[in-house]
């Protein structure tokens, strides 16, 4: 039996060129690129047909097709590679055409993938305005919900531990008891300042390049055609998008995308940090520190029965990595900004998407799968702080820190509580019980 012929392609020659020239990852640009430029170009038609600059019906009809793959149709006909050219003129020429496509299939009309998909446009605005809204909503609707959600978590472990006393550890050695909660507190800090740099950014991001056409002047684009565009955005959106301040600044370079980049990176290490400490305080169960135990997701090995491994956290370590590295390969990319243009603007929309994605779905997984259900050991924990003799610093300021110094290594030798050398010493212990109930600050609620 013969398979069936396919349909038709809606793209053009454009984008088959693009296809042939650039075979180099098999990976296309981030579908949300795509449909926030097919948002543009709807957007473009009803503002230009307002305007006098298209036809009323050949705006409509690309209003309509451009619509369809806004909300995402026609996935399979933005085949044009990732690593292109660094305008993103080839990915902006295959919306164009499939929108061109698409609209001639709906209304017979006759329409110019060119002259009426990209009247008052040009890839140099167009396509970094999809980047941006891509990025803003996917910051706003995904990892800063994530991010605060397991600010949250941690907040509320906080409170349920403000007076479970451990041992508070430098240099992975023993230092002097604190409480649990105040772990979980510096992490929750932790997590919501890299909210607040993730937030602080957005004002900037929100501000679109559309408009500037081809280097920033607004050639071929009418009086008021960006600032209706960038409306209808908002509205279709739900984000505060306005027109870029400086159309110069926002075409020739790309130090908002940097900056997004600098602030994920800053938190994929929040998260490294906070993952490789659960990591720790979880190992054991018998050889290890154990003053936690991690939710047991799934079996730990292949080849020793029984064993439980602390993979969440292991993820996200991993997608740490992986946004240390897309903050380098944009940060490289910015120096791609010559003169009008910044030409690695596929490149920058890959990973600083790509890290964004990664980290609202590890960040979820750690607070629900990791910090949520981890359990505490109480007991062992004050056992620990109990019997260290880093306990000794509460006595430095009376007895000297010499004489303190030879009271933690006699515990060292001996195994002896402190109490009991005290004791035997004639020294008095006031101080140590204070150190335990932990005087110190608590935990903000």
């Amino acid at each position: 039996m013969t398979a069936p012929e396919p349909p038709p392609a809606l793209w053009g020659e454009q984008t088959a060129l693009a296809v042939a020239n650039f075979p180099v990852s098999g990976e296309p640009v981030p579908g949300s690129v795509i449909r926030w430029l097919a948002a543009i170009k709807a957007e473009a038609a009803r503002v230009n047909a307002h305007l006098g600059v298209l036809d009323p019906v050949v705006a409509d009809a690309v209003r309509r097709a451009a619509d369809e793959v806004a909300a995402g149709a026609f996935a399979d006909q933005f085949p044009v590679d990732v690593f292109q050219t660094g305008s993103g003129t080839s990915t902006n020429m295959n919306v164009n055409e499939v929108v061109a496509g698409r609209a001639r299939q709906l209304t017979l009309v006759a329409v110019h993938p060119n002259d009426h998909v990209n009247a008052s446009q040009s890839s140099n605005d167009a396509f970094p305005s999809a980047v941006r809204i891509a990025a803003y909503q996917a910051l706003a609707e995904d990892l800063l919900p994530a991010l605060t959600a397991l600010a949250a978590t941690l907040r509320r472990r906080a409170a349920e531990h403000a007076r479970t006393v451990k041992l508070g550890r430098t240099h992975l050695m023993d230092a002097v008891p604190m409480t649990f909660g105040q772990e979980l507190g510096g992490w929750a800090r932790a997590v919501e300042l890299d909210v607040r740099r993730l937030t602080d950014v957005l004002p900037r991001l929100a501000e679109l390049p559309l408009g500037g056409t081809a280097v920033g002047t607004g050639l071929n684009a009418p009086p008021g055609f960006a600032r209706a565009v960038v409306a209808g955005l908002a509205a279709r959106s739900g984000l505060p998008l306005v027109e870029a301040v400086d159309h110069f600044e926002a075409q020739g370079m790309q130090d908002v995308c940097l900056e997004v980049s600098g602030a994920c990176k800053v938190t994929a290490l929040t998260l490294h940090k906070i993952a490789g400490d659960l990591r720790l305080l979880a190992s054991g169960p018998t050889a290890g520190l154990a003053e936690i135990e991690l939710p047991a997701l799934q079996a730990g090995s292949s080849i020793m029965p029984g064993k439980v491994n602390p993979v969440i956290c292991e993820a996200v370590q991993q997608v740490a990595a992986q946004v240390v590295g897309n903050d380098a390969a944009i940060t490289f990319a910015g120096t791609a900004s010559v003169l009008q243009l910044s030409t690695a603007m596929p490149v920058i929309a890959r990973n600083l998407l790509g890290s964004v994605r990664l980290l609202a779905n590890v960040t979820t997984l750690l607070d629900r799968r990791c910090v949520a259900g981890m359990v505490v050991h109480v007991d062992r924990m004050r056992r620990y702080a109990e019997s260290s003799p880093a306990l000794v610093t509460a006595l430095a300021p009376r007895i000297g820190y010499d004489a303190a110094a030879r009271l933690a290594h006699l515990m060292a030798e001996t195994g002896r509580p402190l109490a009991a050398l005290l004791a035997e010493q004639g020294i008095d212990g006031a101080g140590i019980d204070d150190l335990l109930r932990m005087t110190g600050p608590e935990p903000a609620p």
